[in-house]
């Protein structure tokens, strides 16, 4: 006989995690009880703050291919979660979140510590359930990995209360393999597959939009197989970056509303689009009433509630696209479209004269983001996993980070959650210790989980951490700018001495603020085999182009 709490700790082993971010508190300490009889199986990182331990455990996730874990206490404990459970529902990130409770006989009456976080997270959770006997824990656990895991991955929550754990049983733990009504993966139907082949032999001018799923799938290999088989100019959603390299030759880079000029402009010229593993966001098609109107549209996709949402399509192939990219690969005729592709590169030419240029190689006095985006790239040869925040610094850093490696750019996508990207490094250099972990943080949302630095100082993990200092809320400044008249209403920033704050935290720091230390600070911060923080002050008033305005056209897209 055991009791519940110990069945927590004993089902998270069987399910071989091994790392938990979180916080103790009073519902939850019998299960920290047991934690740490178990400190030999599972190490435990104590974030100074739950939304801290939720993006921790995003970025663990979304570097190692494993569910992310996170416990904590009840009432507020749990209601800090929501951020980054909902954060890692849109971006379909696999987590299990375990919330101690009340008493089951105080559920319902006010007490001290309660709330209601069944309610509160079903919204944004792909699955949750309240346990009130220690007898289901083994199987609710159970469940919760199988689900979060997945098909389409995501959230669970499972909220335990505090008799629960107290509560005696006897542990059997067994695997899921299937939830009754559940079907993580749609059956495979080849004749859509026929059908998408058939379009795009026909194809004269054809395009493909990739996003995560191709990541998730871990289907990188199979997509670079169609691409190059195919021929097909390729473009990127902001969190389908990385899945191919960088520098490929049939990369043609981002779409949306800080995407490039080419993708953004021919998406409404080509005669095929072919989506990959993306869900057609409001921030990738703009105005849906002109989105690819010309186009004859094939959908590869595993979730078949994303079909048709937003974006009507010719074909839709659903499954996972590890098995239906090779079908689909086999009955798709090799080929070439560099007429076509000529016309990227014609785009590219005039991106780079009327922004890229300015943007790498600036004559102002100031310091650019995008320079040192390209610094970084030099001195980490695109071999770093870079972590953005959320602002004008994650377009910047999307549209300049050189990869050669999937799962390297980590960042907040559908929920665009400031604060998300210290923490989230933290994670990620865990989940992946023998690779560079480079934040990218603005001034604004480095100071929202300021206080994970403890965190890190606290584990040791080798985090590069860069704050690009432009005193404002930059993109909505930008915004202020080109639609308010410039009326910067709140969002000019008073900031503290960042490099004190970090060495208060017994972490090195320094502060670059002309061009000419640039270099030798960024590689000095790439040398050190310990936390490392870089503060990069930038022009105030910079503006990141090109840019689709709100609910305009993709191809209304402006350069200045």
């Amino acid at each position: 006989m055991i009791s519940g709490a110990e069945a927590v700790i004993k089902s998270l082993i069987e399910e071989g995690v091994d790392l938990i971010y979180g916080y103790p508190g009073g519902a939850i300490m019998p299960v920290y009880d047991e934690l740490f009889k178990y400190q030999e199986e599972i190490n435990h990182v104590l974030t100074r703050h739950e939304q801290g331990a939720t993006h921790a455990a995003q970025g663990y996730a979304r570097v190692s291919g494993k569910v992310g874990v996170v416990t904590a206490t009840s009432g507020p404990g749990a209601t800090n979660l929501v951020t980054g459970i909902a954060d890692a529902q849109i971006d379909s990130t696999p987590m299990v979140c375990i919330t101690g409770q009340v008493a089951s006989h105080l559920l319902g009456s006010d007490a001290f510590q309660e709330t209601d976080i069944i309610g509160i997270s079903t919204p944004v959770t792909k699955w949750n359930c309240q346990i009130t006997k220690a007898s289901e824990i083994p199987a609710v656990i159970a469940k919760a990995f199988y689900i979060a895991k997945s098909g389409r991955p995501g959230p669970v929550l499972i909220d335990i209360t505090k008799d629960a754990q107290f509560e005696m049983m006897n542990f059997k733990y067994d695997k899921c393999t299937n939830v009754k009504s559940y079907k993580p993966v749609p059956e495979l139907n080849i004749d859509d597959i026929k059908e998408a082949a058939k379009i795009i032999n026909r194809s004269k001018k054809p395009m493909i939009v990739w996003g995560q799923g191709v990541i998730l799938g871990n289907a990188e290999q199979e997509f670079k197989n169609f691409v190059e088989k195919s021929g097909i100019p390729s473009a990127w959603t902001i969190l389908g970056l990385s899945a191919l390299p960088t520098e490929h030759s049939l990369n043609m880079g981002m779409v949306g509303m800080h995407g490039n000029y080419g993708p953004n402009m021919l998406t409404n010229q080509c005669d095929v689009l072919i989506a990959i593993g993306m869900r057609f966001d409001d921030r990738v098609t703009g105005n849906l009433n002109s989105y690819a109107k010309q186009a004859k549209i094939i959908h590869l996709e595993i979730d078949p509630a994303e079909v048709n949402k937003n974006v009507e399509v010719d074909v839709a192939v659903l499954g996972d696209v590890k098995k239906t990219i090779p079908l689909l690969t086999d009955l798709i005729s090799k080929n070439t479209h560099d007429k076509w592709i000529s016309k990227f590169h014609s785009f590219d030419k005039i991106e780079y004269k009327k922004v890229i240029h300015d943007d790498l190689y600036p004559s102002k006095q100031g310091l650019t983001m995008g320079e040192v985006i390209k610094i970084i790239n030099k001195e980490t040869n695109g071999d770093a996993i870079i972590v953005t925040d959320v602002g004008q610094h994650q377009m910047v850093a999307c549209r300049y980070a050189k990869f050669n490696e999937s799962k390297s750019n980590i960042t907040s996508g559908g929920l665009g959650t400031m604060g998300f990207a210290l923490p989230a490094a933290l994670g990620a250099k865990m989940g992946a210790p023998h690779r560079e972990v480079v934040a990218i943080i603005g001034d604004g949302g480095y100071q929202m989980t300021i206080q994970e630095l403890g965190t890190i100082y606290q584990t040791g993990a080798a985090v590069k951490i860069v704050v690009l200092n432009n005193d404002y809320l930059g993109m909505v400044r930008q915004w202020q700018q080109l639609f308010f008249d410039k009326r910067y209403a709140s969002t000019e920033m008073i900031n503290p001495d960042f490099v004190k704050i970090a060495e208060g935290y017994y972490i090195d720091a320094n502060k670059v603020d002309k061009r000419s230390e640039l270099k030798n600070g960024v590689a000095k911060m790439i040398k050190s085999d310990k936390p490392y923080f870089l503060e990069v002050c930038v022009e105030k008033e910079a503006n990141v182009f090109p840019m689709i305005p709100s609910g305009a056209s993709v191809s209304d897209i402006r350069l200045d």
